[in-house]
């Protein structure tokens, strides 16, 4: 393992973690939004990660007996949540109202949302304290070669 490879894997976690937030965001900031362009409810974007560079099985194993060493995460996709339902509230006085006076709300729980949130920030968190190792650790080895 080279030692800017711990750099770039905890930063490739960071970038991922703050595209993860961004989108979270972007769910929170839409909580409301009863029509967007194609004329539905905002349906709630979740981001799916995935290890940079797969690689094939013998590939594993021989980095496995050379001691397995990763390259770090990528984004994989952003799919919308179709598999809830929107939530739909009476409100006969909406301009999207159906005929029976319902309006649909985006699939967005704010609860959800804030718990996921939490959960990005503080694995945002961990890979800036394993890059703040990383980083003492190539100071310590110049210090050694003084």
């Amino acid at each position: 393992m080279s030692l800017f490879q711990s750099f770039n894997i905890n930063a490739s976690g960071m970038t991922a973690q703050r595209f993860r937030m961004d989108v979270i965001s972007e769910n929170v900031a839409n909580v409301n939004t009863t029509r967007t362009e194609n004329g539905t409810p905002y349906r709630r974007k979740i981001v799916t990660f995935e290890e940079k560079d797969v690689t094939s099985f013998s590939k594993v194993l021989e980095n496995t007996r050379n001691a397995y060493v990763g390259n770090g995460v990528k984004v994989s996709s952003v799919k919308e949540d179709t598999e809830s339902d929107y939530i739909k509230k009476y409100d006969p006085s909406h301009p999207d109202a159906d005929e029976d006076g319902y309006v649909s709300y985006p699939n967005v729980n704010i609860v959800t949302e804030m718990t996921n949130m939490i959960d990005a920030s503080r694995s945002y968190e961990a890979n800036v304290t394993a890059f703040q190792t990383s980083k003492s650790i190539a100071m310590k080895g110049l210090e050694l070669g003084k």
